[in-house]
């Protein structure tokens, strides 16, 4: 029978059909290496066989999204905590080792010595009901905008090819009649036919604000091209369908921001986040997912330095202050407070005022992301003193 050791490491190569374990101790010897299916029986089955093996075992993986879901549940459900290994570090790591090759059992080796190694890695905490409600709406949110700004570039492509001149006439990604009036009309002389009164009338019955404004812009691109081109009726029925598909993902997305926006406002700190100028239900909402505990983040530049909001140095013999961005962040975090900095400096007060401070100071492109970093201060500490932002400092009462 093997000896019962104190400590070993798991390192897990996480994928979606399966993942790969394997167990090192101290000297880096490996004790177990399998593959396991992403099952909840075969993950037991591995979980059990590993805990043998040592009196505490430290485990690690490489990915942190939902193909290790059901892995980081289980742990957890055990007693049992992960370090999350980001993939960047693995594949450096992974040249300190003898041979080239690249295997999913090699992977997971690699990521086992290197959390024995290291001590430094963010420790991954199954989300709460509320912040794993968030993740899946905000995620969903961000496929629909992506398959609506897709739709739209093949929209206004197929256009181009046709009727170029009603292509020029709107903005297909922000007016809504315009894209009504594609789903009856698409030709130029379809619309010669229909006339304005007749159009204006069309469009009136559709709901569509300024109707006469967008029949008059239509009837006026027709008149400029009376050549038809090649294609132009099967062009005519894509570019209605492309134009239904993007109404229907308007209504999509209407409704997940009002699911996002009624579950963020149940967080017992959503007051907080809103109050802070620029800072919607949505951007709120990606916050609480992207940044996660708050308790993770010592002090507000600990939270700067996780949304790449401070410059790291580059120095080499007498080559010192040399900064530069960061390579290694949270790329939706620091799109939350770019984001939010932006919306703020549209009206008066104090981001507007520092924006422009900035901007007097020479900092043309950098003045969003020094308000972005001033800004991470003041969410940090109305956090964490749990009050919400006034552009002011209270009076001091005098007795």
């Amino acid at each position: 029978m093997s000896k019962q050791r104190a400590r070993v490491w798991a390192g897990i190569d996480a994928g979606k059909g399966h993942h790969w374990a394997a167990v090192v101790d101290e000297t880096g010897a490996t004790l177990w290496s399998k593959k396991i299916d992403n099952d909840e029986s075969a993950i037991l089955t591995a979980l059990g066989e590993i805990l043998g093996l040592a009196d505490e075992v430290h485990w690690a993986v490489d990915i942190s999204s939902r193909s290790s879901a059901l892995l980081l549940a289980l742990l957890a459900a055990h007693g049992q905590r992960a370090v999350y290994v980001p993939g960047r570090t693995v594949n450096r790591m992974a040249g300190v080792y003898r041979g080239e090759a690249k295997t999913d059992a090699r992977d997971a080796y690699v990521i086992a010595e290197t959390a024995c190694h290291r001590r430094d890695f963010a420790t991954l905490d199954v989300p709460a009901q509320l912040a794993a409600d968030l993740a899946l709406l905000t995620a969903h949110r961000t496929d629909l905008v992506t398959d609506r700004v897709r739709t739209v570039n093949r929209l206004r492509d197929v256009l181009t090819g046709m009727f170029p001149a009603l292509e020029r006439a709107f903005d297909y990604s922000a007016r809504k009649g315009a894209l009504v009036l594609l789903t009856g009309y698409q030709t130029p002389a379809a619309l010669r036919r229909r006339g304005l009164a007749r159009l204006t009338a069309w469009l009136v019955n559709r709901g569509v604000r300024n109707a006469d404004s967008v029949a008059a812009t239509a009837v006026e691109a027709a008149q400029a091209q009376q050549t038809a081109l090649p294609g132009e009726d099967a062009a005519a029925q894509i570019i209605a369908d492309l134009a239904t598909q993007i109404l229907a993902l308007d209504d999509r997305l209407k409704r997940i921001d009002r699911q996002i926006r009624d579950t963020f406002r149940t967080h017992p700190q959503a007051e907080i986040i809103e109050s802070l100028p620029g800072m919607g239900p949505i951007l709120g909402a990606e916050f609480v997912v992207a940044a996660g505990d708050m308790t993770a983040y010592a002090d507000a530049g600990h939270l700067a330095s996780a949304a790449g909001l401070v410059p790291v140095p580059r120095d080499s013999g007498r080559r010192t202050g040399s900064l530069h961005r960061p390579k290694r962040y949270s790329r939706r975090l620091r799109r939350v407070f770019y984001l939010s900095a932006q919306t703020s400096i549209i009206g008066d007060g104090p981001n507007r005022d520092h924006y422009l401070k900035k901007r007097g100071e020479g900092c043309k492109h950098q003045a969003v992301i020094a308000l972005a970093r001033r800004r991470t201060s003041v969410l940090w500490a109305l956090l964490r003193d749990d009050r919400t932002f006034t552009p002011t400092p209270p009076i001091p009462q005098t007795a």
